[in-house]
């Protein structure tokens, strides 16, 4: 994965393994398994992510999701600490409303098939996206299972009662995705149509989600806010 770049990586141009474990990966047997009793999540502050420049730390942000992933007694293998797995800020610099981590266990152009597992911190959210037709793929179709935590999903439609208080401050004068529906582990979501713009957001302690989806082309995502970089 050397010499990757960012957009390559979240582009899903890492292939190969499987679902939660790659094959051949292995679990640390320390403390990255040790259970929640031990491993109980800190409140962290935007700040905790920026050094004084106001660059995003992707270390820092890492270390907070493993931090998470303990919590839940979530596996832990090794392909989790190379550049497979990826964090952003999506250029914002508002890491705990916006930003992710992920990990792209497969993205199989020929087959049209994808399979994404997400991370986000307590109410840290997706921004708000669609996915359009490009040369090499049709419009993204995607449907989610939350694993750990619980997530709200927003897709287009009439918005749900009072949904204005629990979007992002950041989305909350632009969205268009305002029809939410709530979601604890085991619970599933599909994309109600292609191009739907659509969001998530995770809830009180984290969430993680994995993604089931047609082939990802970097080049047909797009992004509501206008201020999103990659």
């Amino acid at each position: 994965m050397k010499g990757m770049s960012r957009r390559e990586m979240i582009g899903g141009l890492a292939v190969g393994g499987a679902i939660l474990l790659a094959p051949g990966a292995t679990v640390r047997a320390d403390e990255d398994n040790m259970g929640q009793a031990l491993h109980k999540p800190k409140k962290f502050k935007n700040e905790d992510f920026y050094d004084k420049t106001g660059k995003f730390n992707v270390e820092a942000a890492k270390e907070a999701y493993y931090k998470m992933m303990r919590w839940f007694d979530y596996p832990i293998p090794e392909r989790l600490r190379t550049p497979d797995f990826w964090t952003l800020d999506f250029g914002l610099g508002i890491f705990m409303e916006v930003g992710m981590a992920g990990i792209f266990w497969m993205n199989n152009k020929e087959h049209n098939y994808l399979g994404h597992d997400i991370w986000l911190l307590p109410g840290q959210m997706i921004p708000e996206h669609w996915h359009e037709k490009t040369e090499d793929a049709g419009p993204k179709l995607e449907g989610w299972l939350v694993r750990h935590g619980s997530a709200y999903l927003y897709g287009e439609g009439t918005p749900t009662a009072g949904v204005e208080t629990r979007i992002s401050p950041s989305h909350r004068d632009i969205a268009v995705a305002r029809t939410e529906l709530f979601l604890k582990p085991g619970e599933i979501k599909m994309l109600g149509k292609a191009l739907e713009k659509h969001s998530m957001r995770a809830g009180p302690e984290g969430a993680i989600v994995t993604e089931f989806a047609t082939f990802h082309d970097m080049k047909g995502l797009r992004f509501t806010h206008p201020k999103v970089k990659l």
